[in-house]
């Protein structure tokens, strides 16, 4: 591993993230997939200055459109409605980090010199859809053979596995949902401005025993969308993607996610950081155990410590209110979090920041630290 990131060092480019956009997210009946990319994707463009012309390649980040909207072949279907014909364009999926891994993509193409502007946009479109209809197609991210589960259920499993082996408890997740819920209140993109006590979230509708549905991540619609150069401010400083076996069933450890705690080794170490230098993160709240789990992978706490770390707000985690109260349109997250991330970078609220996307019960994982240069 060692040496492979040593032949990066010697022959990548330095890649930054110059420009940033992002709609609102929540529930737009009078959007469809293609006007929330281009929304994102054109506030993007004109934050970073840079024109239709000068963009070598657009990259697209989504899990389910064709299953949601009915329409495939998604990238040249946004990208043309963009202004960005004639490029290379295209889609990648890998659930929850389908946008995560459209970002590491495009970091790839620039670092090694194919192309020295990149547009990569992430979107989803999932409200139109009956609530049954969406939890089917989200359990499409598992292994449908082995799991043959919702995700509330796959990750209760996960939650009580964890209470078990290392006494977390109902409040410490309650206690997540309320530090989130929090931040997001102040997020005016946000999909759920509503603030929570631990005695609400406590007492909120069981939708998979431990986890109520204040632990549960939002429905939503959105996209989001960066552009990628080899100058600027805002640098990718580290980045790596990993994999686990998508089923959660047969795994030896439920207490653990380590396709993120392999992500953040090697991001650490193209980084040249420690967990101890990273100053605050966007993290895959997808449900709240989620987040106190990526405590302990991201090396922010020892193994266990998580509950009681992630309440104790000893560093910002999802001031942008996570996945939890910002919102959850699967494709549009991995790159909500770079925009995130690069927000409170240029707001001077640290030097030094990441970004954690997850696909899945954890078979998919993406970190990425991003710094002020």
């Amino acid at each position: 591993m060692q040496r492979i990131f040593a032949a990066y060092s010697e022959y990548m480019r330095p890649v930054a993230v110059i420009g940033v956009g992002k709609t609102a997210f929540g529930a737009f009946a009078d959007e469809g997939i293609r006007s929330l990319a281009v929304t994102a994707v054109e506030a993007a463009m004109a934050d970073a200055g840079v024109t239709t012309e000068q963009v070598g390649a657009f990259y697209l980040g989504n899990f389910a459109g064709p299953s949601f909207t009915g329409q495939s072949h998604l990238a040249p279907y946004v990208a043309g409605a963009c202004g960005l014909g004639g490029i290379p364009a295209t889609r990648f999926e890998a659930a929850c980090a389908s946008s995560g891994v459209a970002f590491h993509q495009a970091w790839q193409a620039v670092a090694a010199g194919f192309y020295d502007v990149v547009v990569v946009c992430g979107v989803e479109k999932m409200t139109h859809q009956p609530t049954a209809r969406v939890g089917e197609i989200l359990a499409m991210a598992g292994d449908v053979e082995l799991d043959k589960a919702t995700f509330p259920e796959l990750f209760a499993r996960i939650a009580r596995g964890h209470m078990e082996r290392y006494g977390t408890t109902r409040e410490q997740m309650a206690g997540v949902a309320v530090k989130n819920h929090r931040y997001g209140f102040a997020n005016p993109h946000a999909h759920l401005r509503k603030l929570l006590t631990v005695e609400q979230a406590l007492a909120g509708k069981v939708i998979a025993a431990p986890l109520t549905i204040y632990d549960c991540s939002l429905v939503s619609d959105g996209a989001a969308a960066v552009v990628l150069a080899p100058e600027g401010r805002f640098r990718v400083l580290g980045i790596a993607q990993t994999s686990d076996q998508v089923a959660l069933a047969g795994r030896a450890d439920l207490t653990a996610l380590p396709a993120v705690g392999r992500s953040a080794e090697a991001a650490y170490r193209m980084a040249g950081v420690s967990a101890a230098a990273i100053q605050f993160a966007e993290v895959h709240d997808c449900f709240t155990i989620a987040e106190i789990i990526a405590m302990e992978e991201l090396g922010f706490c020892a193994r266990g410590e998580g509950g009681a770390y992630a309440v104790s707000e000893a560093r910002p985690i999802n001031r942008s209110g996570g996945l939890k109260s910002k919102g959850h349109p699967v494709g549009a997250t991995g790159v909500a979090q770079i925009v995130d991330v690069v927000g409170q970078l240029r707001a001077g609220e640290g030097e030094l920041g990441l970004a954690q996307n997850l696909g899945g019960t954890g078979a998919t994982s993406v970190v990425t630290v991003l710094g002020r240069v």
